[in-house]
């Protein structure tokens, strides 16, 4: 498959796994936290979709359209791990979906990323939350939901099967930015 046809096979799956999950979560409570900005397409296409919702997002480095490009507040910039892992106090149990789209063309390194980061995952979601990724993942509290074709094999769904680690039910979080006092 060319590079163009897997690219195209990658973004009608991603869009298809959002809509999906968009059926999953329409009425549950939570905040939505992407990883993976990117050029800011599923942003916005997140934010189209819920517009009332409060949508966060973690990158290493801005390169998004400037017109997706999440409010100040609702960017957290840095290398995922150590952002994620620092935001877990004020995310912890909160979000009714995670995006990851951290794909970086080397498969090993991307699958790596995605495993270490799946357990900052479920701690932020509430039970019942969604996952969507581009990397296949084995995580605890974790079952594997089946998505529909073109994102079948190519997007991968999971559901937060347990409350063990999603801490107090859903609350507003603040858009104030990360800091010290807030980490």
């Amino acid at each position: 498959m060319s590079r163009l046809d897997a690219m195209i096979l990658r973004l009608r799956a991603q869009r298809t796994s959002i809509e999906f999950a968009v059926r999953e979560i329409a009425d549950a409570p939570g905040v939505i936290i992407e990883f993976g900005l990117g050029k800011g397409r599923s942003y916005d296409h997140l934010r189209e979709h819920f517009p009332r919702r409060d949508i966060f997002v973690f990158d290493r480095f801005i390169d998004a359209y400037p017109d997706c490009v999440p409010p100040p507040g609702r960017l957290l910039l840095g290398e995922f791990q150590d952002t994620a892992a620092l935001a877990l106090t004020r995310f912890r149990g909160a979000a009714i979906l995670v995006h990851a789209d951290i794909g970086n063309g080397d498969r090993q390194s991307s699958h790596d990323l995605a495993a270490r980061l799946c357990p900052l995952w479920t701690v932020m979601m509430r039970a019942e939350a969604v996952l969507l990724s581009d990397q296949p993942i084995a995580g605890e509290n974790l079952s594997a939901l089946e998505l529909p074709s073109p994102a079948r094999g190519v997007y991968f769904a999971y559901r937060r099967t347990s409350r063990a680690e999603a801490g107090a039910p859903s609350r507003t979080i603040a858009a104030a930015p990360l800091t010290a006092a807030n980490r």
